[in-house]
């Protein structure tokens, strides 16, 4: 995938998951498989604006749906959330390693 690319799904997901319906409906999936009713169950809002919150997702690539039957269950896709937890984790890293330097730098003051 080409950087310009990849930086484009990262906005994508990042944009996705600014909204609180859908953050809750991958924290739904994250337990398993369900259908449009199903995520629906739990929220005031009609099934017409989950699907499109379920379109939103599946456009940044977070889920995916099947066939089984008459059923379209949604599915988490967990390689796409693995990509986000490492851009976070790049910068969360770095940020531990400024900070264990700091820790150091103030821990040498104290012992002069």
């Amino acid at each position: 995938m080409a950087v310009g690319e990849s930086a484009e799904r990262l906005d994508r997901a990042f944009a996705a998951l600014a909204d609180p319906v859908r953050r809750a409906l991958v924290a739904r999936l994250s337990r398993g498989e369900a259908t449009v009713n199903e995520l629906a169950e739990p929220f005031p809002i009609t099934k017409q604006a989950v699907s499109r919150h379920i379109q939103v997702l599946e456009a940044a690539g977070l889920i995916t749906r099947s066939r089984d039957g008459q059923r379209r269950p949604c599915h988490l896709d967990p390689a796409a959330l693995e990509a986000l937890t490492g851009w976070i984790d790049t910068y969360r890293l770095e940020a531990e390693r400024r900070y264990r330097r700091l820790d150091t730098v103030l821990e040498e003051m104290n012992d002069q």
